[in-house]
């Protein structure tokens, strides 16, 4: 079995496209432990993500957000705004599986701020989607109305029926 980081990351990657989560997670781990032992903070920081998005697969969010958090304070550090954003996106999601909504409210809009000023529409319209699914879980309908068409506004080719959602959300206001 190999100890390369690079190779670790691969198989990862791979695992996680069979839907082999556990093995991948391990991989990821692994992988973010020896590119930490080689001092590539940025590789291991995006390592940790990778484990976060499959241990969030696997139904453990806690463990999700543990491996997340601080992660977007290296990126940040290098200046890296699309990495820092999927950071923060990945602690919303863990957030959100915990249940702690508020927060991850707070980390959806941090990223889709982010993703906006990296010029990645599809990816901030896709975190404003989910920032809009938890004010409207909350309660909170015109606000949600607000996200969805920011998020429909964000997107570079929206669809037919993202065209059609975006002109019955102006009757919510």
């Amino acid at each position: 079995m190999t100890t390369d980081p690079a190779q670790l990351a691969e198989g990862g990657k791979r695992a996680f496209e069979g839907r082999e989560f556990d093995k991948a997670a391990e991989l990821f781990q692994q992988a973010a432990e020896g590119f930490s032992l080689g001092r590539n903070g940025l590789l291991a920081a995006e390592m940790r993500n990778n484990l976060s998005v499959a241990l969030l697969k696997m139904n453990r969010p806690q463990e999700a957000l543990d491996a997340a958090l601080g992660t977007d304070a290296i990126f940040a550090g290098a200046g890296d705004l699309g990495r820092q954003a999927m950071a923060l996106g990945n602690q919303a999601a863990a957030l959100e599986s915990l249940r702690r909504l508020d927060d991850a409210l707070e980390k959806y809009e941090q990223s889709a701020e982010l993703f906006g000023r990296a010029g990645e529409g599809d990816m901030r319209s896709l975190v404003m989607k989910s920032a809009a699914a938890i004010k409207l879980k909350t309660g909170r309908v015109s606000e949600s109305a607000f996200k969805m068409m920011g998020a429909l506004d964000a997107k570079d080719k929206p669809t037919l029926l993202e065209r059609l959602l975006k002109f019955f959300l102006r009757f919510i206001k």
